[in-house]
């Protein structure tokens, strides 16, 4: 029901209905239903006359009710006998009959006495006779009017009776309530309609009828503690009234109270602004007023290294040292046993994470070969150590970021924080083999040493050849001329053994590098791995986290808006 009403009452239903809205599923269900039938029923009554003023007569049974209805309207329109129930069906007393008639359909009330002037012995000066005037007079005063409900007991034995009641309570402008010197502290009365009806304290009178059976020095006496009662209930400064329908005692000052609310065309709208602040109470009755801790950065990081932890991200972290070390040893160790390298498999493809090397991505018609949805790691699945991990990482970060709302909400919090669990492992699966780990990529400085330990292997190689020549050469007695040396030692010596031992010195100094190396990459690639896990995290969890923060937020903005008296 959309309010387009810019005034008091439109912003607070509009405030009420986004409320509602946004508490769907968040807040108790009775006290959405609640929200709900206020705006439907104040979009119903908007609709209809408001220059009506519809007052109810309410009491319970033996209270005198329809003859205080009679006495007020100055006509005997309500049946008043000794036997009870007396009231089956609401009776209508209408001042002012232009625009009534779809108003009391939607109270469902039949009976209809259409009245012109003020009652029979009103005063000439009072504010019903001006009423009534104005109604007969015509021209622009003349909208509007009043209607007078009186009503079954609200202690009726027949249940159609007390339905009646309950409907009508949540329908009419003004409420009268009718209470006599035996039963005024009835407590059915004060805790079934005064006490969760106390909000509208701006739109009720109460009247202490039958006085005449008191004697007149006890009429203060019940009159105060009536007040107190009232008081009780949260009706501390609604007006009290002494009246008595046979003797007519206290019969104008109600007709003065009730015509000037008539007049003042207010009683509809305070009404509903009323249930508007009633139903917005009940809204966030489980509020505490706090405001959630919202989502920090160090939140955040917790839970992004809590949940990189359980992906399996150090295995690769590891794997990934392990794999450069490895293909470091293989491509500046010494040739003669670099084999020994290369006879060992790789952790990065034992992993699947080496590219080109699943079988989608080597073939050349695979669609989107690179296409990580696609492809899954070879990493063992999760342990429960590390499920149990990732959950109490994800349950922390929404206890914590919701620290401060209502269980209810925080309840929320909570789903929303895990609304991607089943989907979750896969995604971190995905974006472990999507990470650009540079897995096989070498260091610049490699090309250069694998250059030198070739060069030195020749160099062996050469010597070696050289003095195998020299030494067939002597056994089948040739005359060969020497080898050349250097300082006494034969150049072909000084190439086997310097070739060897270059080799094997490079080999030795290159090797911390290359495990430098292997940290620096690992590093990186730990980052890396990082990095998307926590844009995976942001997107499944922080931000639907913070989403569900924010519609709080905003259902409390319009609590606030809705239950405020301005």
């Amino acid at each position: 029901m959309p309010m387009t009403d810019q005034g008091p009452l439109g912003r607070k239903l509009a405030a009420l209905q986004t409320a509602t809205e946004l508490g769907g599923g968040r807040v108790p269900e009775e006290a959405l239903a609640s929200a709900e039938q206020v705006l439907e029923r104040a979009g119903k009554r908007r609709r209809l006359s408001s220059e009506h003023t519809v007052v109810g007569f309410f009491g319970a049974t033996g209270s005198g009710k329809s003859s205080l209805f009679n006495a007020v309207t100055g006509q005997e329109l309500a049946r008043a006998a000794a036997t009870r129930p007396t009231t089956a069906e609401p009776l209508a007393a209408v001042w002012g009959a232009e625009g009534s008639g779809p108003l009391l359909d939607w109270l469902e009330v039949d009976q209809r006495h259409l009245l012109d002037g003020p009652p029979a012995g009103a005063d000439p000066r009072g504010t019903w006779v001006r009423l009534a005037d104005r109604l007969r007079g015509g021209g622009r005063d003349a909208a509007g009017g009043l209607i007078l409900l009186d009503l079954p007991d609200f202690d009726s034995i027949a249940v159609q009776h007390r339905e009646i009641v309950t409907r009508l309570a949540g329908q009419v402008d003004v409420l009268v309530w009718v209470v006599d010197p035996q039963k005024y502290a009835d407590a059915a009365l004060h805790r079934e309609f005064l006490e969760p009806l106390a909000a509208h304290r701006g739109v009720t009178l109460v009247v202490l009828n039958q006085v005449d059976r008191l004697a007149e020095r006890d009429v203060a006496g019940v009159l105060s503690s009536l007040r107190g009662i009232l008081a009780q209930d949260g009706l501390a400064q609604v007006p009290v009234f002494a009246a008595s329908a046979v003797t007519g005692e206290g019969i104008e000052p109600l007709r003065h109270a009730i015509a000037e609310v008539a007049e003042r065309r207010t009683a509809a709208t305070d009404r509903l602004l009323s249930d508007v602040r009633t139903a917005a109470r009940a809204l966030g009755v489980e509020d505490a007023g706090g405001v959630p801790a919202g989502v920090g950065k160090g939140t955040e990081a917790r839970l992004v290294d809590a949940l990189t932890e359980a992906s399996g991200a150090s295995t690769v972290v590891r794997a990934v040292q392990q794999s450069y070390r490895l293909e470091g040893r293989r491509r500046t160790g010494w040739p003669v046993v670099r084999w020994l390298a290369r006879a060992r498999q790789d952790p990065l493809r034992r992993l699947g994470l080496r590219r080109g090397d699943h079988p989608d991505r080597r073939r050349r018609d695979s669609p989107a070969p690179d296409d990580p949805r696609v492809h899954r790691t070879s990493l063992p699945g999760r342990s429960p150590a590390q499920r149990a991990q990732a959950d109490g990482a994800i349950r922390t970060f929404a206890d914590r970021a919701s620290e401060g709302a209502p269980d209810t909400w925080r309840s929320s919090v909570r789903r929303a924080a895990r609304s991607h669990d089943q989907t979750l492992p896969d995604e971190l699966d995905q974006v472990i083999s999507s990470a650009d780990l540079r897995a096989g990529a070498g260091s610049w400085w490699w090309h250069v040493i694998n250059v030198l330990q070739w060069f030195a292997l020749l160099a062996a190689v050469a010597g070696l050849g050289w003095l195998g020549v020299l030494a067939l050469a002597g056994y089948l007695q040739f005359e060969v001329p020497p080898a050349p040396d250097v300082e006494g030692f034969p150049i072909p010596t000084l190439l086997v053994a310097g070739g060897l031992l270059f080799g094997v010195l490079l080999a030795l100094l290159t090797a911390p590098l290359v495990r430098l190396g292997a940290r620096r990459r690992a590093h990186r690639a730990r980052r890396r791995l990082r990095g998307g896990i926590a844009d995976l995290a942001r997107e499944r969890i922080v931000a639907p986290v913070g989403a569900e923060i924010e519609r709080y937020g905003a259902f409390r903005e319009a609590l606030a808006a809705a239950s405020g008296r301005h």
